[in-house]
């Protein structure tokens, strides 16, 4: 019960999915959480339950793309809790699902906004607050589609690619400062967004889910706690030797 005991996590993107569960295992460890997200009302639902469940959590409504709300937020966070030890770069979006030829500008930058720009921002003013902390553990969600690809959705690919170089680089970068850098690439997990892309994709969500679950060797697509394992390991101090790696929760889809 006691993994992350007396650490202080963000996390971006926390009110649903991955994110919800990230928070819900690392306040059951021992964390304090400060649970962020655009969504208000599903945040403050997910602090509800880790306090009902004698957990420690604030919420605090975020845009990742937003720079002085970043600040912000990361030192109020730091005045609530006293310290920052851990950073979960969760937040994302999947973007519009069209060729490259055909999406616009703006469609393309919405998803860098908020997939690498967040990860960017979030991780830019972590850093001095980890720095006064005498280290941490930053865990970047990237995807299987950050090492593989496929056709479709080219700027939600482009945008976890760059998550895993930008993880890689800020582990050599912060190394000497004892602060962490690893990401991790889940294959498809049945979270809010893949439900959503399934219904834009024009398929029932039942359908759906059996179609990709053939795609994992594994016979079955994952759930959000399957990662949020992984996530509570590469936070805790079990992980101390463990930076500028790529943690995959897929299934064994890219071993095929």
């Amino acid at each position: 019960m006691d993994r992350v005991k007396g650490k202080v996590a963000i996390v971006t993107g926390g009110a649903k999915g991955i994110g919800k569960s990230a928070c819900l295992h690392l306040a059951a460890q021992g964390a304090q959480v400060a649970v962020t997200d655009v969504a208000e009302e599903e945040g403050r639902q997910v602090t509800e339950e880790i306090r009902a469940q004698d957990g420690e959590a604030e919420f605090w409504t975020l845009d990742v793309s937003d720079e002085s709300g970043v600040m912000g937020t990361f030192a109020e966070v730091v005045d609530r809790f006293g310290h920052l030890d851990v950073l979960v770069n969760n937040a994302g979006i999947s973007g519009a699902n069209k060729p490259t030829d055909r999406l616009t500008q703006e469609e393309w930058e919405a998803v860098q906004r908020i997939n690498t720009l967040g990860v960017f921002l979030c991780t830019k003013h972590a850093i001095p607050h980890m720095r006064a902390a005498g280290g941490g553990s930053i865990i970047n969600l990237s995807s299987i589609y950050g090492i593989v690809s496929a056709p479709d959705v080219p700027s939600y690919h482009a945008s976890k690619g760059a998550v895993r170089l930008m993880t890689k680089t800020d582990a050599l970068l912060y190394a000497g400062d004892r602060i962490r850098v690893n990401s991790v690439h889940p294959g498809f997990i049945w979270t809010p967004m893949v439900r959503d892309f399934a219904k834009k994709s024009g398929e029932e969500p039942d359908a759906f889910r059996e179609q990709v679950s053939q795609r994992h060797p594994i016979g079955h697509v994952g759930e959000p706690e399957d990662v949020a394992y992984g996530i509570l390991y590469l936070a805790s101090d079990e992980a101390k030797f463990v930076t500028g790696s790529e943690l995959v929760i897929d299934g064994g889809y890219t071993a095929s």
